[in-house]
């Protein structure tokens, strides 16, 4: 009985400590009589304030305490400047983690930095991060021999293409070894998430298997569960938003026709510089069965008009002026812009991402066939 009490006692001792961290931090600059901080992501993606110490004289602190929510995201930033310096790293509880940087960015260079440590987040996060950095040494060389010789863009483009391939199959070939680890989640920010919906649904099932009350495991699955109500094949989501005249608008008022749902904003210079296609696109194919329904993620209203009017564009439009945290972005699992979905007459999605030529050659062929 004894014997069975001391193992008992052992166990919840190691339990206790699991949940434990220690974090030491380094910076190579100092701002006097300014702090360092430590900072955890909430399930909101919100940065919250846990703890802030003075660096000692050896330029460092020490942070130590129980790990939130069964870990998570946590952010160390630096001296409450401008522009601050910030640096992430995933915490589980029973981890030693020594981070060495450099303390300050500079309008010409981001702070460098050096996470060490042997948890399985901290391993999988230095080999995701060389992966990135080799990438963007690349393209650091090849803007640089782009503007020497803008003759070569197409070779630079294909050579970059065939290196972002590459960047991807390595990234999928780790996320399996990271099992549910919360490195895992952070990993699919580098993948194309629309392209890679079977991975990151047989991921997801681990997750909802192994942790599905996780608080940053719960916004995942449902980023998830978008996206696939998003994939090709399947019934559009409702998109009811104000027009800029002010009544409500529905997508599901344009059935019947072939419709083209255009994320813009008038802030977007790739967006805005499409439009001429866009325009040119509508004039060839709207008698024909086709629409457009421009969805802005405009915040000021006179400047999605003013966009709209100087762009000359005449199709529906429709916003609720909230930025990326607009209702139909959300719901579409937009994250970067000119982004587009074709609907068929029924209202499900046939296609993906389609503009300038590729869109005129899709609508070409669809229409030749009725």
């Amino acid at each position: 009985m004894k014997q069975l009490l001391a193992f008992l006692g052992v166990f919840l001792t190691y339990l206790g400590n699991a949940q434990d961290f220690e974090l030491t931090v380094r910076s190579n600059q100092v701002v006097p009589q300014k702090k360092i901080y430590l900072e955890w992501i909430n399930a909101r993606g919100q940065a919250v304030k846990l703890d802030s110490l003075l660096p000692n004289s050896q330029k460092q602190v020490v942070f130590k305490g129980k790990v939130l929510d069964q870990g998570g995201f946590y952010l160390v930033s630096f001296f409450d400047v401008p522009n601050p310096q910030k640096v992430l790293v995933i915490l589980e509880g029973g981890e030693k983690v020594f981070i060495q940087a450099e303390g300050i960015n500079t309008p010409e260079k981001a702070g460098t930095f050096q996470i060490q440590g042997d948890s399985p987040n901290i391993v999988f996060m230095n080999q995701l991060f060389a992966l990135s950095n080799n990438l963007q040494a690349k393209v650091a060389t090849w803007t640089k021999e782009l503007q020497d010789k803008p003759g070569e863009q197409a070779r630079i483009q294909a050579a970059f293409e065939v290196a972002q391939q590459e960047q991807f199959a390595k990234i999928k070939a780790l996320i399996p070894a990271m099992g549910t680890h919360l490195v895992a989640l952070w990993a699919t920010n580098f993948l194309p998430a629309d392209k890679e919906l079977a991975l990151l649904e047989e991921m997801g099932e681990r997750f909802r298997i192994a942790r599905p009350n996780h608080p940053q495991v719960k916004p995942f699955l449902e980023n998830l569960r978008r996206l696939k109500g998003v994939s090709i094949g399947s019934e559009a989501p409702e998109i009811a938003l104000p027009t800029p005249e002010g009544p409500i608008m529905r997508l599901s008022d344009l059935r019947g026709k072939y419709v083209l749902i255009d994320f813009w904003a008038s802030w977007c210079g790739p967006c805005r510089r499409e439009n001429p296609n866009v325009i040119k696109t509508y004039a060839a194919f709207k008698d024909k069965g086709f629409e457009i329904f421009g969805v802005s993620l405009d915040q000021e209203e006179s400047a999605w008009k003013n966009a709209i009017a100087k762009d000359k564009l005449t199709w529906p439009h429709v916003s609720d002026l909230q930025y990326w945290n607009s209702a139909a972005a959300q719901a579409y699992q937009v994250s970067s812009i000119p982004m587009t979905f074709l609907l068929d007459p029924q209202g499900k999605v046939i296609a993906k991402g389609l503009r300038g030529d590729s869109l005129n050659q899709f609508l070409a062929t669809l229409f030749s066939n009725k």
